[in-house]
């Protein structure tokens, strides 16, 4: 996977246009050891916010194996800086460092700002910013893996099967060119086929709250309008004929958001691409593992197969 990274822009040769990215923040060390780079600007596009990453590394001497974290909110709502409500931060940041692994928190914009293939566009440039940068940021860029719940569990799966190939999926914001391959993925309870979601009721809106239908959102469209784009921004479709990273999905049984059949058909697709899959069920829990005894030991099995395909094969 190592290649020459692509040479980095140099701000000072020019004020106009404004640059494509930020060379990375100097990072601030905690009283732990570890290093903390906050909003750094990885991507930029005239007309949308500044996209950005945060990254901590653990104590110690790297480089060290990164995991990119993919939060979720229907590709509408969101921050890099916070999990679920059901999942502590410091539980699943800390798990992560605690493993011996860099933690890369993204984001994307959301569906209003930019429909698809925007979101995964911004998840591949961080990716490739991560590369750029690994020595600045005391990362082994040939090890990196992807982690993502609810959308953000849609966008890895994504950014583990589409390869530069995929048709307009790769994108070129942030540093434009560079390898967009992981080594792992986790997918909480993440879309894997829009279209077969297309007849699926969303769970009723408390009295007065309004929120626009996901799935119209990230395409612009409906489904039935767009079905040629629904296909391309479904896992499933890409997982055939690929040679996928191994991947692990974490789903609720009882999910009335995305049902759990939607990782049962990304299961299945992989296994028949040949790759290796571990398909967890989380009995009786709704969306983001609601209704879940114990979220501790999800989180520990997450981060434990990321750090097993992430350590060194030497």
């Amino acid at each position: 996977m190592t290649q020459s990274p692509p040479a980095v822009f140099d701000i000072s040769e020019t004020a106009w246009p404004p640059p494509p990215y930020r060379p990375p923040v100097p990072p601030v060390t905690g009283a732990d050891g570890v290093r903390r780079f906050d909003g750094i600007t990885y991507a930029t596009t005239p007309g949308y916010r500044p996209r950005l990453l945060d990254v901590q590394v653990p104590a110690g001497d790297g480089p060290f194996p990164a995991v990119v974290w993919i939060h979720g909110g229907g590709w509408l709502d969101g921050d890099r800086r916070y999990p679920p409500p059901t999942v502590p931060a410091e539980l699943l940041h800390g798990s992560v460092l605690a493993a011996g692994l860099a933690l890369v928190s993204v984001d994307y914009r959301h569906s209003l700002e930019a429909p698809f293939p925007a979101q995964l566009h911004d998840v591949k440039a961080a990716i490739r910013y991560v590369r750029a940068f690994a020595g600045e940021l005391g990362i082994d860029p040939d090890r990196i893996g992807v982690w993502g719940e609810s959308a953000g569990g849609h966008l890895a799966a994504l950014a583990g099967l589409v390869g530069p190939g995929g048709p307009g999926l790769e994108g070129a914001e942030g540093v434009g060119s560079g390898d967009t391959g992981v080594l792992a993925v986790v997918d909480w309870y993440g879309v894997s086929d829009l279209v077969s979601l297309a007849g699926h009721p969303m769970p009723a809106l408390p009295p007065g709250v309004e929120f626009p239908d996901p799935y119209v959102a990230l395409l612009g469209a409906s489904v039935a309008d767009r079905p040629d784009l629904a296909r391309a921004a479904s896992p499933v479709t890409h997982a055939a004929g690929s040679n996928p990273p191994p991947f692990l999905l974490v789903h609720g049984t009882r999910d009335g958001l995305v049902p759990y059949s939607q990782s049962e058909a990304l299961a299945a697709a992989l296994e028949a691409a040949g790759g290796e899959v571990a398909l967890r069920p989380v009995d009786g829990a709704d969306h983001i593992f609601l209704g879940a005894p114990d979220i501790t030991p999800i989180v520990q099995e997450s981060v434990a197969f990321l750090a097993d395909r992430l350590a060194s094969r030497t």
